[in-house]
């Protein structure tokens, strides 16, 4: 599906300074980064613009700091070393964002140079989209560049702010990001699989809904299953349910058979005495959990129900876990879900960020999918159908 904004590619970057919100909300542990996923999906944007002579002034947050001042904890500078590590490139990291510290770091920028701002989020302006966090920022840039598809559904300081000052382009990553995920639904390969997981229906009711009008087959497990199971009157035990959602649950059967999508949930569940890795587990038929136990992930039979159906797709889209597989005793479900994905080679397989894709990393299967997003809720407001503030401030295209 065609991109409507503009790109770095329709912009002159050539000598000037570019202010790029990128996403390095990446863990880092005892100034150790854990995960360097998304800082190398930000490489083809900051590359082009090294090599087109640009002077790069990145900003990120990371993590949740309270928004009074550094929290060393939070600090970008690991993250700033470890960019310099994995591109090759010149990196400056300054610890100051708003401050005369940044402004006379971006001044002493040369063409070609990289620099890292501190995190945006140690001053609680950034939140709250206030228009001086976004006129300081726009001060060190002669173009914005928004990369951070992570982050898009959030009007926030540094992700809609410049682009009220400055000439908006999205990067590559958001390119790819935006048009991939907006064409899943545009002009999707059939038969078309969505797998959803996670813990609440609420979370998805409206992404359930859309992929009621255009997938063939939706299948549901991880926690929400259990509302569905309950509204339809199993017993559930002491698994996950929101009661409050269960007719909207009945509805989405409804609107499948009405649609004439196939909707599948799980047949049997992995169940515990306790939410631990060393419980007492057994394989218990849906809707028959007693008291006392807890659905934690699908059973053999649902492992084989919803293989089948991932192998006949032409398109997979998955968002969410079926089962606690942080968890070892739990993770068999939610592996069994990414390597019947994995296997299907002929099927373009759109991994909807989040969880899901700490789970194929984990199974080290990332490198069998055809397209993983980078953003859980952004990918999820996008898949909805929703807009996205940071995509919407951009330019559009001619």
């Amino acid at each position: 599906m065609a991109f409507t904004k503009k790109t770095i590619r329709d912009i002159d970057v050539d000598g000037k300074r570019v202010l790029v919100r990128v996403d390095f909300n990446v863990p880092v542990a005892d100034g150790v980064v854990g995960d360097t996923t998304r800082i190398k999906a930000a490489l083809p944007t900051i590359n082009y613009l090294v090599e087109h002579n640009a002077r790069v002034i990145l900003m990120s947050h990371l993590g949740r700091p309270k928004g009074e001042g550094a929290e060393p904890q939070f600090s970008l500078e690991p993250v700033a070393a470890k960019l310099a590590e994995l591109s090759g490139l010149d990196v400056t990291f300054v610890a100051d964002t708003y401050g005369d510290e940044a402004a006379a770091a971006v001044e002493a920028l040369e063409p070609g140079k990289v620099l890292v701002l501190e995190n945006v989020r140690f001053d609680k302006r950034e939140k709250k989209n206030d228009p001086e966090i976004a006129k300081t920022l726009a001060s060190y840039g002669d173009v914005f560049v928004l990369d951070a598809f992570g982050t898009a559904h959030r009007a926030q300081g540094s992700v809609v702010g410049p682009a009220a000052y400055l000439p908006a382009v999205a990067g590559f990553l958001l390119e790819k990001e935006v048009s991939t995920l907006s064409g899943l639904f545009a002009e999707p390969k059939r038969p078309f699989v969505a797998i959803l997981g996670g813990s609440k229906v609420s979370d998805k009711i409206g992404v359930i809904d859309r992929l009621l009008d255009s997938a063939d087959t939706v299948i549901v497990g991880g926690g929400m299953a259990y509302t569905f199971t309950k509204a339809q009157g199993g017993k559930i035990g002491n698994s996950l349910c929101e009661d409050d959602w269960c007719d909207r649950a009945l509805e989405m059967l409804e609107k499948a058979k009405k649609n004439g999508v196939q909707f599948l949930l799980p047949i049997d569940n992995v169940v515990a005495d306790d939410f631990a890795n060393d419980a007492n587990t057994k394989v218990c038929a849906t809707g028959e959990i007693e008291d006392g136990w807890e659905g934690l992930d699908i059973g053999p039979e649902t492992e084989k129900l919803f293989a089948d159906a991932i192998a006949g797709a032409k398109t997979v889209f998955w968002n969410g876990p079926c089962g606690v597989f942080e968890m070892d005793t739990f993770a068999h479900g939610t592996k069994s879900i990414a390597e019947a994905i994995a296997a299907n080679t002929e099927c373009d397989s759109v991994i909807g960020g989040g969880d899901s894709v700490a789970a194929v990393n984990k199974f080290g299967l990332a490198d069998k999918m055809t397209f993983i997003s980078t953003g859980g809720g952004a990918s999820m407001q996008l898949v909805e159908g929703k807009p996205l503030p940071g995509v919407e401030a951009l330019n559009d295209a001619e």
